[in-house]
């Protein structure tokens, strides 16, 4: 493969996704390259990627709890100028591959795109009034990944949100069950810990910001359109805020 101009790179992190791997990289093998950078799996991770041509690179999984330590070592394995990162539990669908070949060949392209991404929860895709967009296409050269999860790459120059129309957008096949949404929740919480503990929280951001959250994503994300589905959705949104403030809380009475 030669490196091209507007070429675009898919980059997918892995440890153990055996899952839906074989799924995602059909999905994306039209696209200039695929690097599967791979952290230590023990399951056929590896096996699956090389089958589908995959450029493997590997990065050490230590004690890392998530893909965030290993993002811009894989961005900056890719070979192309453009950057696509999906989650091996992502399908990106052939309208927004060509929306994305399309708008890299305009002028007035930015540096990077915030991509709609449709969730599952409860098996059902969510049903929100809006999407949640992922900061994932982007130009390679200088884009960084800050190592903590739940954060954005640090992109140089413009980013826009690329429209959620043709439906082009990412489909997240991950369907947690309560019991592994409790335990992510758990480690998410404790890796946020280390980048909000000097917050101010107390009382007031322990009520309003689960408070806030249940709105946000019950009313105003329109997650009532997914009945009883929609409402436990929205009560576990508001329960992560309550716990990460605790978290954050605690940390500061324990100094």
């Amino acid at each position: 493969m030669e490196e091209g101009k507007n070429g675009i790179s898919v980059v997918i992190n892995t440890y153990n996704a055996e899952q839906h791997l074989a799924k995602v990289l059909d999905a994306v093998k039209d696209f200039d390259e695929t690097v599967v950078c791979d952290m230590e799996s023990t399951d056929r991770t590896t096996d699956i990627a090389r089958q589908y041509g995959c450029r493997v690179v590997t990065f050490p999984k230590a004690d890392h709890k998530s893909a965030e330590p290993a993002r811009t070592f894989a961005i900056q394995s890719a070979r192309n100028k453009w950057v696509l990162v999906v989650d091996a539990d992502e399908i990106v669908t052939p309208e927004l591959r060509q929306v994305l070949y399309e708008r890299t060949g305009q002028p007035d392209c930015p540096a990077g795109f915030f991509i709609p991404r449709q969730n599952m929860f409860m098996g059902m895709f969510v049903r929100d009034f809006r999407y949640d967009y992922q900061l994932r296409f982007f130009i390679r050269e200088g884009t960084e990944w800050p190592p903590y999860v739940h954060t954005w790459p640090t992109v140089k120059g413009r980013v826009e949100r690329l429209k959620a129309c043709k439906q082009a957008r990412l489909l997240h096949l991950m369907d947690e069950t309560m019991h592994e949404y409790m335990a992510k929740m758990n480690e998410y919480t404790d890796n946020e810990v280390e980048k909000k503990w000097q917050k101010g929280y107390g009382l007031g951001a322990l009520l309003w910001r689960p408070a806030w959250r249940f709105f946000k994503s019950y009313v105003l994300n329109g997650s009532f359109r997914m009945g009883t589905r929609g409402l436990i959705r929205s009560l576990m949104a508001a329960y992560y805020q309550f716990v990460l403030v605790a978290k954050i809380i605690e940390r500061r009475y324990r100094g």
